[in-house]
């Protein structure tokens, strides 16, 4: 292909430089996450080599201080991997570069080390690149991801037991329905976040297995026996994590199925976090002329005219998460549907919306954690208030007079505006006041 200048000062070769050159599309690098995944792939596979007696002990030890030098100084050496998401369909460019950037740090400390012949031996990017982000994404996964949900059940949790005996009013359809206590309904927040951890941890199982030694179409060429299972073993041990070859690498290859199961799972946990945040800002809304249930933290002013006026800023910016989120789900299912033949050429746009998602939960969760859910607090006259004057409590009548009463109660309550208890009164004057004290008692509806 000719001669091609690259800076002096660079540390990638002439494959990267190609890419450079010829893929100016938009801002979105590599995501690092995927460039340390390659590298502790190279490791890897330079030990399994080097065990089966492909590459000598010289060669061995300059990758693995090729890479030992990425991995130990990851700010050092970030500006060496400079290429876009927006590259071949196959990562091939970005493992060229990881590539060629160990062997010329090798080379640098007096090893001869060839970015193809050692650093990519047994190996080819369609094995290797998968591999790589199902790598990032497990590790990503279980550093960010499930501690968050974790801290997110504790702080839940604590809340269930502090409100268990508040007594408000339900809701369902936006209109009054029968009490509950508020800490019954954050049980159910709580029991969505549990749920949504159980799916994502059982879902990374099927993100644990890698596509490494299927090489270039998953029939293992150029690679020795078991040399998949062996890379997996040793990954497991440096990264304390479970990996294990893909029993069938033409699957491996073609399908990128575990990660779209995976971030199903993300886009459930989306959906129920909005639905989470909505209850909080709709019980907050006011604080006068709202529902006002909630007082949200005041942690900044919420306009630029109104004074004193505090948003639910924090609800709105994991809403937006959570649009994003969506969105990389539809992109991610799509991409994963366009697997032809041997291979699927869509990885990249794949990986860098997996780890978005990831790193966008992660964050977003936490900073509505420590900014909102952590200062909520309970306005338990408000939920009294409008306990009182629910009209739903004559659900608790039907038992005793039948469901046609108890609804002429109800509308009789509602159009003189009067409580229920009153117009119990009026309507059940041969009945004890007792003992319409005792049927209408929140306390026993809940």
């Amino acid at each position: 292909m000719g001669e091609i200048e690259v800076a002096s000062d660079a540390y990638w070769g002439a494959q990267t430089q190609r890419s450079l050159n010829n893929f100016k599309i938009g801002t979105e690098l590599m995501p690092y996450e995927v460039i340390q995944a390659l590298v502790y792939i190279k490791k890897a596979c330079a030990v399994v080599n080097y065990n089966h007696e492909i590459i000598n002990k010289k060669v061995y030890q300059g990758i693995m201080k090729g890479c030992s030098e990425i991995l130990e100084y990851p700010e050092k050496w970030r500006k060496h991997f400079p290429l876009k998401v927006w590259q071949t369909g196959s990562g091939t460019q970005t493992n060229m570069n990881v590539n060629e950037v160990i062997a010329n740090i090798a080379k640098e400390q007096g090893y001869d080390i060839h970015p193809n012949d050692h650093v990519n031996r047994s190996q080819s990017s369609n094995d290797v690149f998968p591999s790589a982000m199902h790598i990032a994404t497990i590790v990503m996964i279980a550093n960010n991801l499930i501690p968050e949900l974790i801290e997110w059940e504790k702080e839940l949790e604590k809340q269930v037991n502090q409100y268990q005996d508040i007594i408000k009013i339900g809701r369902t359809h936006l209109q009054d329905a029968t009490p509950l206590t508020f800490g019954q309904e954050v049980s159910g927040w709580k029991s969505m976040i549990r749920r949504n951890r159980e799916a994502i941890t059982s879902t990374s199982h099927f993100v644990e297995k890698l596509a490494i030694g299927g090489t270039a179409v998953g029939t293992g060429i150029n690679a020795p026996l078991h040399f998949g299972e062996e890379v997996a073993h040793y990954l497991s041990k440096e990264l304390k994590q479970t990996f294990e070859s893909d029993d069938n690498k033409f699957f491996a290859l073609t399908s990128h199925q575990p990660l779209s199961l995976l971030h199903g799972a993300l886009r459930s946990l989306a959906s129920d976090i909005l639905k989470i945040v909505n209850d909080i800002r709709f019980l907050a809304s006011g604080p006068r002329c709202g529902l006002g249930e909630l007082t949200l933290p005041s942690n900044e002013p919420g306009s630029s005219i109104m004074p004193g006026k505090v948003n639910p800023t924090q609800a709105e910016a994991l809403s937006m998460v959570v649009m994003q989120v969506m969105g990389n789900d539809t992109t991610i299912q799509f991409a994963a549907s366009q697997g032809q033949f041997q291979l699927n050429v869509y990885k990249p746009v794949i990986i860098m919306n997996i780890l978005q998602s990831i790193e966008l939960l992660s964050s977003g969760m936490r900073s509505f954690r420590l900014n909102t859910l952590q200062g909520l607090k309970v306005n338990e006259r408000t939920m009294t208030e409008y306990i009182e004057r629910s009209l739903m409590l004559v659900t608790a009548l039907t038992p005793y007079i039948g469901y046609d009463k108890a609804s002429h109660i109800a509308h009789d309550a509602l159009e003189n505006d009067i409580t229920i208890f009153k117009a119990c009164e009026k309507h059940l004057v041969d009945v004890p006041t007792e003992t319409i004290s005792s049927w209408l008692n929140p306390f026993n509806m809940i």
